[in-house]
């Protein structure tokens, strides 16, 4: 079986897979590296515009690792999933000062870099080094599961390590650039997590799941996300032109992104902005919803009087020193969460 699906995968992939991604026809590993990065959990949709726009600012590896980190996390703004950007950078620093410049060739030394997976070096590593090597993202975990009948609870470390041996066995002697990109086509094509397609998939002869007519039963992973919920008021205060965003933590939700100010409940900012010169505007509250969270916010537009002091206006921020001023321009060339920028965006 396994020399027949690596061949019936990489003639499906050679006629009938995807082959006009910007990222295809090159082994440049900093552009592979790049849609790798951008495509873990994002569709290709829309990564297509980040990309393009990610390699007019920063063509190589050496322009990235000089940027400003926020200038990074500016352009990958809306993206979502900001470490990825902050790894993304670190990874291009650690190319620059530890490899020369170059992306090392081998799997095993590309998955020690800043936010490289085994999977994302083992992909890099085929596509520019033809590596043979196997990759096992979500949508690959996806087809290899069914085709094999791998009911093992992925949740577990064990299994995990015994779909990649899996995996591997399934490996071709040549064509593994043909072979990976065409477990990614399939997976993201035909191999759908609802309604698969299975009348047009090159494997469905051998495909366990096909045969058993419950594809949607794999891959098994039992260990469920736990949703949260959070609630903050987002104080938006203006003086003047300009308007005070502060630098989130390093860590947790939208870490290192410019965001609002936030507070707990309505009592807290009413104590907070007492005796504030100028006046405060609800706007209409929305939920975000990321992976894990709901997030209700609040937001209160609070204007102080253009003739306000500056030094009055210090002691009013004073309470947020990773904070600074910045014109709506300059706001909307930060990294912003999403939400801010729509919110930024929204006509007064």
């Amino acid at each position: 079986m396994p020399g027949a699906f690596a061949r019936q995968v990489i003639a499906w992939q050679r006629s009938h897979g995807r082959h006009a991604l910007p990222w295809q026809g090159t082994r440049d590993p900093y552009r592979v590296w790049l849609s790798e990065i951008m495509l873990q959990q994002t569709q290709v949709a829309t990564v297509l515009v980040y990309y393009e726009r990610f390699l007019q600012r920063f063509p190589d590896v050496q322009s990235l690792a000089a940027a400003a980190q926020d200038e990074v996390l500016a352009l990958w703004s809306g993206l979502g999933y900001y470490s990825r950007a902050r790894n993304l950078h670190r990874c291009a620093q650690a190319v620059v000062a530890e490899h020369g410049g170059r992306f090392p060739a081998r799997s095993e030394t590309l998955a020690t870099l800043p936010g490289i997976g085994r999977s994302t070096a083992a992909a890099i590593a085929a596509f520019c080094f033809g590596e043979r090597v196997a990759i096992l993202d979500g949508n690959v975990k996806r087809v290899l599961t069914r085709v094999l009948g791998f009911d093992g609870d992925l949740a577990v470390a064990a299994q995990e390590r015994a779909l990649w041996e899996r995996a591997t066995a399934l490996l071709p002697d040549s064509g593994i650039e043909a072979y990976t990109q065409g477990l990614m086509d399939l997976g993201a094509t035909l191999c759908l997590a609802r309604s698969p397609q299975c009348l047009l998939c090159p494997v469905s002869e051998g495909c366990t799941a096909a045969r058993e007519g419950r594809p949607e039963r794999y891959p098994v992973k039992t260990r469920k996300l736990k949703r949260s919920k959070r609630e903050h008021l987002w104080l938006w205060l203006h003086w003047g032109e300009r308007l005070w965003l502060v630098q989130r933590p390093d860590s947790g939700v939208w870490a290192g992104l410019w965001s609002l100010p936030e507070f707990d409940t309505a009592d807290a900012l009413g104590e907070a902005s007492a005796g504030w010169p100028g006046e405060g505007e609800a706007l209409p509250s929305f939920t975000h919803v990321l992976t894990h969270l709901d997030w209700t916010l609040h937001p209160r537009r609070w204007t102080l009087p253009a003739h306000t002091a500056a030094k009055r206006a210090a002691q009013i921020v004073s309470p947020w020193p990773s904070g600074r001023w910045f014109t709506l321009d300059e706001a909307l060339g930060a990294g912003l969460p999403a939400p801010l920028r729509k919110l930024l965006l929204q006509p007064r």
